[in-house]
């Protein structure tokens, strides 16, 4: 479904990415696992079309993203949740829901995805007058998740979700990431630190370091990898 072939970005005279490649297959969860600075964030970012690359291809469904605008990319499916969730602090919930539906014009399929938000994240339906700058962090992931499920995605990106959550939520944001990815059957790419947890949830693995690709594999293979292990698993 997603194809990114010799991807390579650099900030200024600074090499961010150099010959990332990688496929991710419908219906999977796969994850981007390294540590800071290796060029994870920035790959989502270059797919969503926030950076444009020196060199590589970026193939979505068959057709060429690399260079289109980022509300071309989503008005294709390709939806992105981005590190820090990046909510509108200063709209209520539910004016950030009716963000996440810009591009959509069928009211009945943005009703359905509304209602499939509430039902996944409960809390925001209690909270849809509250403005969004005073939720808790777990209840701003909840609403970047469900702007995101309301662009009817049908490939979704997912930046450090357990960043600044409390310990509690995390497995809560988790569990519903599986679900989503069961229920609606939707591609997930998910970048996130917490190698243990990202592994547990995903089919594939692919370890960045300095920005390249230094060792992919199932996820049950990757867990089990010494040099894994060491560096990113705690022994």
């Amino acid at each position: 479904m997603l194809t990114v072939s010799d991807l390579s970005v650099s900030y200024g005279v600074i090499a961010a990415l150099n010959g990332v490649s990688f496929r991710i297959e419908p219906g999977a969860i796969v994850t981007l696992i390294g540590g800071n600075g290796a060029g994870k964030t920035t790959t989502l970012r270059t797919i969503s079309g926030l950076l444009r690359p020196r060199q590589g291809e970026i193939t979505f469904a068959g057709h060429t993203i690399t260079a289109l605008p980022p509300h071309r990319i989503v008005g294709r499916g390709l939806c992105h949740v981005p590190e820090g969730r990046m909510i509108f602090s200063n709209l209520t919930v539910d004016e950030n829901l009716a963000m996440g539906a810009y591009l959509q014009h069928d009211a009945e399929q943005n009703a359905k995805n509304r209602d499939y938000v509430f039902g996944i994240f409960p809390r925001l339906k209690e909270r849809l007058r509250q403005t969004a700058g005073t939720l808790s962090g777990g209840e701003q992931q909840m609403l970047a998740i469900g702007r995101a499920l309301m662009g009817n995605p049908k490939f979704l990106m997912l930046d450090e979700p357990s960043l600044g959550i409390a310990p509690r939520l995390v497995t809560t944001i988790f569990e519903k990431i599986v679900e989503i990815n069961r229920t609606q059957g939707l591609t997930i790419l998910l970048v996130e630190q917490n190698a243990k947890l990202a592994l547990e949830v995903s089919s594939y693995g692919y370890v960045m370091e300095t920005g390249r690709i230094v060792l992919k594999g199932p996820s049950g293979e990757l867990r089990a990898n010494p040099r894994l292990k060491a560096t990113y698993l705690g022994g």
